[in-house]
């Protein structure tokens, strides 16, 4: 279902996340879940993987990880202070020590001058330290890859979040 890097990835992930006692949840967007899927291929994580939130619209952004709304009128659902508010969001409503949010432009439409296709956003937020950002422009490779790349990313953010 995945490629063998993105497993491979996601073992090691499972398996310095219960080393250290982390619950990881996900904040999921342009991904549609993905993260959470890759995450839940892997026998045992429900040792770690708390739960995920697939927040699609802006109103399941608001509802369900309480997003403001004056936030995404201002800056838009692709932009950094929503993908930080995804993954405070995220960590809030659940019992995981550790989050990642994905926002941003799959394509093939979409795209703007300010905001073209291919744009991403993530965030990653562990309990009593502060939100990491990165943001990534994959261009328009086609909506599978800029999918498939931002879980590449977000699988690194977390890893990153264990060792921070």
């Amino acid at each position: 279902m995945f490629p063998q890097d993105l497993m491979m990835a996601a073992r090691l992930l499972i398996g310095d996340a219960e080393a250290r006692g982390i619950k990881i949840t996900t904040a999921e967007s342009c991904t549609g879940g993905l993260v959470a899927a890759l995450l839940t291929e892997i026998a045992g994580s429900s040792a770690v993987f708390e739960r995920g939130f697939v927040v699609y619209s802006n109103r399941a952004k608001e509802e369900m990880l309480h997003v403001p709304g004056d936030l995404l009128a201002d800056f838009g659902a692709v932009s950094e202070p929503v993908a930080r508010a995804l993954a405070e969001g995220a960590l809030h409503e659940s019992r995981a020590n550790l989050s990642v949010a994905i926002t941003g432009i799959a394509g093939p439409g979409g795209g703007t001058g300010m905001k073209p296709v291919g744009l991403v956003h993530f965030a990653s937020a562990r309990e009593n330290r502060s939100i990491r950002h990165e943001e990534h422009l994959f261009g328009d490779i086609g909506r599978e890859k800029v999918r498939l790349e931002a879980v590449r990313v977000a699988l690194r953010m977390l890893q990153d979040g264990l060792e921070a």
